[in-house]
């Protein structure tokens, strides 16, 4: 990725003269009536479903309904330009892992502040508990993967989870619950880090995913488990496009003391009286895999239920095995704790052949809705869409539209006729780029940028795979990802980051996959084995290795989720550490996610650039910055120790975008 980015240094003078022609100096973009934020602080009650949001920072997203919103009020927009580095710690990664394994790693994880510790995973899985004041080890627990392996979405841990117990004392009565990248889920003493020989096999349990595997590692964990009562819930991640016939995306839910497998839900149908089977029109049984849930699992403890943001089934971009809307794929699914039973469900992609997945954790919040308070589920998606749903039911609370979409497929395609549109909020980023709207830096790569989307199927969102080529807007990566939002509940404000950049999906018919991978090395070539057509993904740039859409190519937005109504957008990212120091306002891809705290602040990294930013909640407005040795992709965690508020971030990079690995969490507070 960083290699695309070079060409910025060689014309430096002259991005800056079209920086300042296309935008003015202006981080604002894309808005139109936009109006300062003016829903104002009634504390809303919670129904007893989530214990205190924001009090505390006890599981991945904050807590269990992942608010990312913290109460402390100690830094606020007056007092945030003084924070500095209060601590850092080092993993200690670059010295003891192979180059070629940091290479294929993500720095993803999120601490959690339990058993007066900091705990936080490694993207090696090791489990490190610090002091939240000092940075200090307390205890570390290595499980030993196998680093030789090659993960199906690189080494990535995003976080662990924490169970509180139920009364009992001794070894074990708290337990860090975790999951590894070669499929094992494990458990420890929360307050030592000593291993719980009670569960499973001497600590660990391994999942078995119901068939032989093409290699070590297309099986992996990278999520934390979802904790519910006395049992853990687990999804998984799964290579894609590799095949029809692949791994199932079973979720499974173990007991926290034993780690004996209490149920589990697959959300392709097995059998003929499922309730969704009159969805999936194929072959049947159907002979996909996936639609698994890679993403964070949300729990609602007070009604029993699991939230579980489902992916597409496997292969993503060719579905004519599996006619029909493919139900529970692509969908938020509420399943009852107990048994697994699902309660409701809600498809945002009918018939997914674009790898739009559910990509973050479902948003457990309560609004406030014409005049009352009301438990709702919120989920970010792919697309740039969002959608709100009532928590007990199901259906959605803002309108949503079953609008017609694109339609004549590659042979042996059936396209949902429509997909769902919420009325309100609307888009969040664009999903559509005319040839004349392209970007470049000078005349030509503009005009090579026109012309290569003049070339391709664009007739915007949902556009379908094809022969000749497609463009993908928003690509693959999003619109969101698995940062997923943050949510303030005294001011109905919903923030959100997005990327905004283009892929080109064309498909390959299966006799010519071998001979385009050997002749086309520098994008991803995939045989989709089993089906009609392998293929082929690259992001849509120029010569210059530039993105072919406008910037701002990474974007922070405000919504007010009870109207439905943008309130605020901004640029977040520049050029700087990918362009040998020049710091543009373009914005860059985002991945991680942000924080929220009660005094108006956002917190967010996530960039490809390498700063912790602070942004007024209010307005957007970007407030402060604090320097990273790597880029930090990853969501930051805020808290109060002893009096005095922290906000941390783990920074680790990302090798899919060539930044520089990292393994250090870093703690900024006011001096």
């Amino acid at each position: 990725m960083k290699s695309r980015w070079i060409a910025l240094a060689a014309t430096l003078c002259l991005i800056a003269g079209v920086a300042v022609l296309f935008f003015g100096g202006s981080a604002v973009y894309y808005l139109r009536g936009a109006h300062a934020l003016d829903v104002r602080g009634q504390s809303l009650p919670h129904g007893g479903d989530i214990v205190s949001p924001g009090d505390s920072w006890t599981a991945y997203g904050g807590d269990a309904g992942g608010h990312r919103f913290s109460n402390a009020t100690g830094i606020t927009p007056e007092n945030v330009g003084d924070l500095t580095q209060a601590w850092s710690f080092s993993v200690g990664d670059r010295e003891k892992r192979p180059l070629a394994a940091q290479r294929r790693s993500a720095g993803e994880a999120t601490p959690i502040l339990v058993e007066d510790s900091l705990v936080f995973c490694s993207a090696f899985n090791e489990v490190i508990a610090v002091d939240p004041g000092t940075g200090e080890a307390k205890w570390r627990y290595d499980p030993g993967i196998d680093i030789e392996q090659r993960p199906a979405n690189q080494f990535i841990c995003r976080g662990v989870s924490y169970w509180p117990g139920d009364g009992t004392e001794g070894h074990c009565a708290t337990r860090i619950i975790s999951a590894t990248s070669d499929g094992t889920v494990f458990a420890l003493d929360a307050k030592t880090g000593g291993v719980c020989e009670d569960f499973g096999d001497a600590g660990t349990v391994t999942i078995d995913p119901g068939m032989a595997l093409d290699w070590p590692g297309e099986f992996q964990v990278t999520s934390p488990p979802a904790i519910i009562g006395n049992i853990a819930v687990v999804g998984s991640a799964i290579s894609d496009n590799q095949r029809v016939e692949a791994p199932h995306g079973t979720v499974r839910a173990f007991d926290v003391r034993t780690g004996e497998q209490v149920w589990w839900f697959d959300p392709i149908p097995r059998a003929r009286d499922a309730e969704n089977a009159p969805d999936w029109q194929g072959t049947f049984p159907p002979i996909e895999g996936h639609a698994n849930a890679w993403a964070p699992i949300s729990v609602d403890p007070a009604r029993g239920l699991v939230f579980v943001p489902t992916s597409s089934a496997s292969p993503d971009f060719y579905g004519g095995l599996r006619p029909g809307d493919n139900r529970y794929a692509n969908s938020v699914v509420a399943l009852d704790a107990a048994n697994g039973d699902v309660v409701w469900g809600y498809q945002f992609v009918h018939h997914d052949v674009w790898d739009y997945d559910t990509p973050a954790q479902p948003g457990l919040y309560t609004i406030w809705h014409e005049g009352s308070p009301r438990d709702v589920v919120v989920q970010i998606t792919k697309m740039g869409l969002v959608f709100v749903l009532d928590r007990e039911t199901g259906e959605p609370v803002h309108p949503v539209e079953e609008r017609a979409v694109p339609q004549d497929g590659v042979a042996g395609e059936q396209l949902s006729k429509t997909q769902p549109f919420p009325v309100r909020p609307p888009a969040l980023v664009p999903d559509r780029v005319d040839p004349d709207d392209a970007f470049g830096i000078t005349l030509f790569d503009r005009w090579e940028c026109a012309n290569r989307i003049a070339g391709l199927r664009n007739d915007g969102l949902y556009t379908p795979p094809t022969l000749g080529g497609t463009m993908f807007l928003p690509f693959t990566g999003g619109g969101g990802n698995w940062g997923g939002a943050a949510f303030d509940a005294s001011r109905n404000l919903l923030v959100v980051n997005m990327s905004n950049l283009a892929h080109l999906i064309q498909l390959i018919p299966e006799e010519d996959v071998r001979e385009v991978r050997e002749t086309l090395h520098e994008s991803e070539i995939a045989s989709q084995r089993g089906a009609p057509y392998g293929l082929r993904r690259e992001l849509l740039l120029s010569s210059l290795d530039l993105p072919c859409t406008p910037p701002p190519w990474g974007l922070l937005i405000g919504v007010d989720i009870a109207k439905g109504e943008i309130v605020w957008r901004r640029s977040i990212g520049t050029t700087e550490d990918l362009a040998y120091g020049l710091a543009l306002p373009l914005g860059t891809p985002t991945l991680g996610g942000p924080a929220m705290t009660a005094s108006g602040l956002v917190f967010i990294g996530a960039t490809a650039d390498y700063y912790l930013r602070a942004f007024d909640a209010e307005n957007g407005d970007e407030l402060w910055k604090g320097r990273l040795p790597t880029a930090g992709i990853a969501t930051p965690v805020v808290y109060t120790w002893q009096g005095k508020q922290y906000v941390a971030i783990f920074a680790g990079g990302y090798g899919n975008l060539d930044t520089p690995f990292g393994d250090e969490l870093i703690a900024f507070s006011l001096p």
